[in-house]
């Protein structure tokens, strides 16, 4: 080696190397390794969340699907008979009942036609009905009721209206005054007319 180079310059300190990552905190060379952040689970939720929803789906359609079966089965009409057809019952005949009533006997004594006689005969003047008022006596031993038909006629005789008076019990010799009714409208003029009269003991 000649003398005419210079010896070699001493080493130099050199710098440390910078760290790849900065932060705003200073990491320790002797921490632990930093643990990577998880995975959000979100897929694994929506599958779950599917799966369920499919498996409540089909427990409900088997329910009523079964449901539906037994109904059926309740309401079942019966298998058709070949069986000729026959009336479920025959009927029986009528019987007529009689009833234990004492029958009305008319009372004895005089024509019961001669206990009336007609007071008045008129004519209602707003809805055109006629009336008359009678007169009825009893002129027998005993009490008696009375039902007595009145006809009223026209000029010329002839029917045009009906009507019926009735009375309670009377006693021997006494008069009671009834009214019957017509159901219709008559013309004015229309006269009244006892018809039969019927006396019973009551």
């Amino acid at each position: 080696m000649s003398d005419t180079f210079p010896p070699p310059p001493p080493e130099q300190p050199q710098p440390e190397p910078e760290p790849r990552y900065r932060s705003s905190e200073q990491v320790s060379p002797w921490a632990a390794p930093a643990v990577p952040q998880r995975k959000q689970r979100t897929g694994l939720i929506v599958t779950l969340a599917v799966a369920g929803g499919l498996v409540v789906a089909g427990g409900t359609v088997a329910l009523v699907v079964s449901t539906m079966s037994a109904v059926q089965d309740s309401i079942a009409l019966p298998p058709r008979s070949d069986a000729p057809y026959s009336a479920p019952y025959e009927d029986e005949p009528f019987e007529d009942e009689t009833y234990d009533e004492e029958p009305v006997e008319p009372a004895p004594g005089p024509d019961p036609e001669g206990d009336v006689t007609v007071a008045t005969c008129g004519r209602d003047s707003l809805i055109g009905w006629p009336h008359a008022d009678l007169k009825i006596v009893n002129r027998t031993e005993g009490p008696a009721a009375y039902i007595v038909t009145v006809s009223f006629v026209d000029g010329d005789g002839e029917e045009v209206d009906d009507g019926i008076a009735t009375t309670e019990e009377i006693a021997p010799g006494d008069a009671v005054t009834v009214r019957a009714l017509g159901s219709g409208e008559v013309a004015a003029g229309t006269k009244c007319r006892t018809g039969e009269v019927e006396r019973y003991v009551p």
